[in-house]
């Protein structure tokens, strides 16, 4: 059973401190490949580093929405020429997040709107961040799809429905981290239910948000394998199928990485 964790931050510290271990773990439960997230472009070049010194590892390079103010902005050109780095394979993360509002809404939009550029210019998946923004990330969603196509994918997905089924109409990607195995997340397992199999990723977002029964715990990539076995359940599948099925989808959304070895 072969594993991608499609987010996690193998640069920061809790992981960090412990990295090789973190990546033997990994290796021991299936984990295959995984891709270490940018939040902050001005880190770009130590977050590639961890990816040329692991095969197993890829990279992004964006700017979180909460960090949005604490950097420049950065053209959709210029990300897109950083994002030439024979490994990185998405732009990202950004988005909106109106529940810590740490930049203004319209820094916001108009960060997030330079990375649709960037994932247009380089045909690389855009990893969007979105909470407590539902209403607002589906109408840019919307409007900028119709300007031009790009690839995406809802990372950590915990919004409602409406805006699952928004996403998919747009062909977007639904990725669930260890959240859905939370007791209080029934609302969210049942939107999982319905993802059409093939839109469906997994992911850590270590070192936070450590699922069942690790809560409370440093998360890693090594637990995805149990985000996965929940998901197996809500879909009526064997974590086999799922995996099989997840890690086609993470090949085909994140293109720039190679086939997996048989």
């Amino acid at each position: 059973m072969k594993l991608i964790d499609t987010h996690c931050h193998l640069d920061f510290d809790e992981l960090a401190r412990d990295r090789a271990g973190v990546l033997a773990r990994a290796k021991s439960a299936g984990v295959a490949r995984m891709i270490t997230i940018c939040t902050e472009v001005e880190k770009f070049p130590e977050i590639a580093a961890i990816a040329e010194q692991v095969d197993e590892v890829y990279c992004s390079v964006g700017t979180h929405p909460n960090h949005a103010a604490d950097e420049r902005e950065f053209l959709a050109e210029e990300l897109a020429g950083l994002a030439r780095h024979p490994k990185c394979v998405a732009i990202g993360e950004a988005g909106l997040d109106y529940h810590y509002n740490r930049a203004s809404k319209d820094l916001a939009h108009r960060v997030l709107r330079a990375h649709i550029e960037a994932a247009r210019l380089s045909d690389l998946p855009l990893v969007i961040h979105s909470r407590d923004s539902d209403a607002d990330m589906a109408d840019m969603l919307e409007q900028e799809m119709a300007r031009g196509t790009f690839k995406a994918l809802l990372h950590c997905f915990t919004s409602g429905r409406d805006l699952a089924e928004r996403a998919l109409k747009l062909g977007l990607y639904i990725s669930f981290s260890g959240v859905v195995t939370f007791k209080s997340a029934q609302q969210l397992r049942d939107t999982a239910a319905l993802i059409p199999l093939d839109r469906m990723l997994i992911e850590t977002d270590a070192p936070f948000l450590a699922p069942v029964p690790h809560r409370g715990k440093t998360n890693e990539p090594a637990f995805v394998a149990d985000t996965l076995r929940l998901l197996a359940e809500v879909k009526g599948l064997t974590p086999e199928a799922l995996a099989e099925t997840t890690t086609a989808n993470a090949l085909r959304l994140f293109d720039k990485m190679p086939p997996l070895a048989a």
